[in-house]
């Protein structure tokens, strides 16, 4: 496998379905060479998703107190990311900071690791992202699809 995409979420808490839906949406095309996958509950599951993939693009709703829809790219592959991942949307004891961080100590972290955020208006119980975060999507899936097409691998 050389790239794999990771939604991160949960579909009953508003625009935390992000990553979800991304996935569902991004699946549908079957890109050669690309593989898609969901965390729902349990972050730590990505450090089992990373095992065999040269690239990893991860999808997930942020909170930074920017503007709702924004889109910010990050590339984790050579640094810590506590700082830069500390508003990453999280209802779980270990958040994806916390998770990056362990693959990259227990050397399984992939060659190539790029975390797409939005920030999120929404996070209170409920289905249906928010209007300003569903009006980003599309932009989102644009930018993911660039990121998996890309052929240089360092």
């Amino acid at each position: 496998m050389s790239t794999m995409v990771i939604g991160i979420g949960n579909r009953e808490r508003a625009d935390d379905a992000l990553g979800l839906i991304a996935i569902d949406r991004l699946q549908r095309e079957h890109p050669a060479g690309v593989e898609f996958a969901t965390a729902r509950g349990d972050v730590l599951k990505v450090l089992d998703l990373f095992e065999g993939a040269h690239k990893v693009i991860m999808i997930d709703a942020m909170r930074s107190g920017g503007t709702p829809g924004q889109v910010v790219r990050l590339d984790v592959s050579d640094v810590a990311v506590k700082v830069d991942l500390a508003n990453f949307a999280s209802s779980h004891t270990v958040n994806l900071a916390e998770a990056i961080e362990l693959a990259r100590t227990l050397g399984r972290l992939p060659a190539h690791l790029i975390v797409y955020g939005v920030e999120a208006q929404d996070f209170t119980l409920g289905n249906g992202l928010s209007p300003a975060v569903a009006a980003a999507l599309e932009g989102l899936l644009t930018r993911v699809r660039k990121e998996w097409a890309c052929t240089k691998h360092g």
